[in-house]
């Protein structure tokens, strides 16, 4: 189907989730389309990573059947790195497959596991591409934060600037997701969530740790990161126990049918 009777018939909504190397985009990816196919939802998964070797969940679409990591690398005469990049790059050639594959199904719901290695679908021009080719309309971005990156007041200011990125980029309505909330004891837990509820606990907990002209810093990023309201929200999730899915899921509701995340 061409790209504009694509788009004009299109009642499909896409969920892309990005993430650092090991956020749990695939965890989640199966955790949530276990949970829409339980409310009787027509869902699709769909792999974006071209390096990947393994994955919890059986893709219903793979760029793997599209473009071989291993091929690349022999082919081209790059190394790991180079050819991931790229294979990413070789998916705009195959667009209209992946959108052909992807009609197939009839889908209500389309979950994007992009690739590992976050710089390669946020920052490159593929994924702006690919998010305009199969529904630019009706996407969302679920940004993971890995449990591991939270614990710790710099860490977390880093990853928020991370997400803050990734929303700059792409301009779509965008999650805070908290990973694996699982690997958290529960004062840990408690401690992040604080940070989200009253960010100025947030502030705090990075003065404590600057002075001088790194605590000024600290400010006017804190400031910064406030007033986009990036440090506001933040939906906790466990892939493994199944705990926040459902609430996940009436979020990118709201944002689907024109309500505020």
């Amino acid at each position: 189907m061409p790209l504009d009777k694509w788009v004009e018939a299109l009642s499909i909504f896409f969920t892309y989730l990005v993430g650092t190397a090991g956020a749990g985009k695939s965890l989640l990816t199966m955790a949530l389309s276990e949970h829409l196919r339980k409310q009787e939802i027509n869902v699709a998964t769909v792999n974006l990573d071209p390096g990947v070797v393994w994955l919890p969940y059986s893709p219903d679409v793979d760029v793997r059947d599209f473009v071989n990591y291993d091929h690349v690398m022999r082919d081209y005469n790059l190394g790991p790195n180079g050819a991931l990049v790229a294979c990413v790059d070789l998916l705009i050639s195959n667009i209209d497959g992946i959108r052909s594959e992807i009609e197939s199904l009839e889908p209500d719901y389309v979950i994007a596991d992009t690739p590992g290695q976050l710089e390669l679908f946020a920052f490159r021009a593929t994924g702006n591409f690919l998010i305009s080719s199969l529904g630019e309309r009706k996407s969302a971005i679920l940004f993971l934060f890995d449990p591991n990156l939270t614990n710790h007041p710099a860490s977390l200011v880093s990853i928020l600037l991370l997400s803050a990125s990734v929303q700059y980029r792409f301009v779509k309505p965008q999650l805070n997701v908290l990973t694996k909330c699982d690997l958290l004891t529960t004062e840990e837990l408690s401690k992040v969530e604080s940070w989200f509820d009253e960010p100025p606990s947030l502030l705090k907990a990075l003065e404590e740790e600057s002075n001088g002209l790194d605590r000024q810093f600290v400010e006017r990023t804190f400031k910064m990161l406030e007033e986009a309201e990036l440090a506001s929200s933040l939906a906790v999730t466990s892939a493994s126990t199944g705990f926040g899915i459902d609430s996940l899921h009436a979020e990118l509701q709201r944002i689907f049918t024109g309500g505020e995340p």
